[in-house]
């Protein structure tokens, strides 16, 4: 059988590959401690469940628009103006199965083959595979600690040609946890939008993000570029990975081409998550998120002060989504091959920068803190203790 070049140029996602290797430990009666998924351990908030039950009970599940229910964009529209003071008629809300389905249907209809789009590196490998998959000339923009591990202003400038027409960034990111400051995003923007090109901004992870000094949620982009396109998630926030739902924003002018494209690619996102999805916006729900946003910081803070007791540094401090960024060059292994050292001697799963681009994706190991905190504290102690034995191997050889 021939498969397509595109199919074929796909790398494997290696945070699942240390996934399935772990599954493979566990079948032989190992306990690995998995903080190579970024899956909140939560689970749907109750009232979310709830609402699926009885929609069970009495909805009838047939399609919706392939906009999504026009009482969920509503719903959504309404969050934006409550949560981030930004007014956007639901109209420009585009209801999708998951942040993935979202970025398909604006990668292609944004991108023509040979299209350069600017992103940075690191960043989420799946961002880029969507973007390479529709023809997109992809150009890796390596980034540093210096930059927060993302785009600022000067990168974008220094990398862009006439060619460019179009850029893509996380903030909060995968796999730092770190955010663009509003003011670097702000210049982003405004270049690319003065040169004529498009801007996705994937912000799935802002419901995350660190509160300010006065407890308000961080700035969605939207606030200082409305003709940005977002995309979003129920999965990380409202900790609803399996159940597929995410939305975008779109310019006006996009919504018929992102109808007309979700109507044959796959005729509208699940029925039952989206009328489930409505209670996703209830105060009681959004209290619910709210103690768990801040139990991930406590478990961010075990993780943190974890990996500096062993020794491993952070280059960045993260404060978005759930991940920590750190690095191993000191050891003198690779990030691959600390991360097969780890799963096969400790039993933790971790994820080898590799996965997330070419700038110092060798040398750096990504962590996910989704976990519960005694699993955390479980993971640090086998790091520390297969630390330890490392060095005192690295000792005894250079007697």
């Amino acid at each position: 059988m021939r498969f397509s070049d595109r199919a074929l140029s796909i790398q494997p996602f290696l945070a699942m590959e240390f996934g399935q290797r772990a599954a493979v430990l566990e079948g032989h009666g190992a306990n690995v401690i998995k903080l190579n998924i970024g899956e909140p351990d939560f689970g749907a908030p109750a009232p979310v469940v709830q609402a699926m039950e009885a929609a069970l009970q009495g909805t009838p599940m047939g399609y919706t628009s392939a906009l999504g229910l026009w009482e969920l964009r509503e719903a959504i529209a309404q969050y934006y103006k409550s949560t981030y003071g930004v007014s956007i008629s639901p109209s420009r809300i585009v209801v999708t199965a998951g942040a993935s389905a979202a970025l398909l249907l604006v990668t292609a209809a944004l991108v023509n083959p040979g299209d350069k789009v600017l992103v940075g590196d690191p960043s989420y490998p799946c961002n880029r595979q969507f973007l390479a998959g529709y023809g997109a000339d992809v150009e890796l923009v390596p980034t540093t600690a210096a930059s927060r591990f993302q785009l600022d202003a000067a990168l974008v400038q220094a990398h862009w040609s006439e060619a460019v027409r179009g850029l893509m960034i996380a903030t909060p990111g995968n796999p730092t946890g770190t955010s663009v400051p509003l003011e670097e995003l702000s210049a982003i923007c405004s270049h690319a939008r003065a040169n004529g090109a498009w801007r996705i901004v994937d912000e799935i992870y802002l419901g995350l993000a660190d509160r300010g000094p006065d407890g308000r949620a961080p700035a969605t982009v939207l606030t200082v570029d409305p003709d940005a396109i977002v995309i979003n998630s129920f999965s990380k926030y409202f900790g609803m990975t399996g159940w597929r739902l995410g939305w975008c924003v779109v310019p006006a002018e996009m919504v018929p081409v992102m109808e007309r494209l979700a109507q044959n690619y796959y005729i509208c996102p699940s029925t039952l998550a989206q009328h489930a999805a409505l209670s996703c916006f209830r105060p009681e729900t959004i209290a619910i998120c709210e103690q768990r946003r801040t139990e991930l910081e406590v478990r961010r803070t075990v993780v943190l002060d974890g990996l500096a007791r062993i020794g491993l540094p952070v280059p960045v401090l993260p404060d978005g989504a759930f991940y920590v960024y750190f690095n191993v060059a000191h050891t003198g292994l690779s990030a691959m091959e600390f991360c097969l050292r780890a799963l096969e001697e400790a039993h933790v799963a971790l994820t080898p920068g590799n996965d997330f681009g070419q700038c110092g994706g060798a040398e750096h190991v990504r962590l996910s803190y989704a976990a519960s905190v005694d699993e955390l504290k479980e993971g640090l102690e086998r790091l520390g203790y297969f630390m330890s034995q490392f060095i005192k191997i690295q000792s005894l050889a250079s007697i």
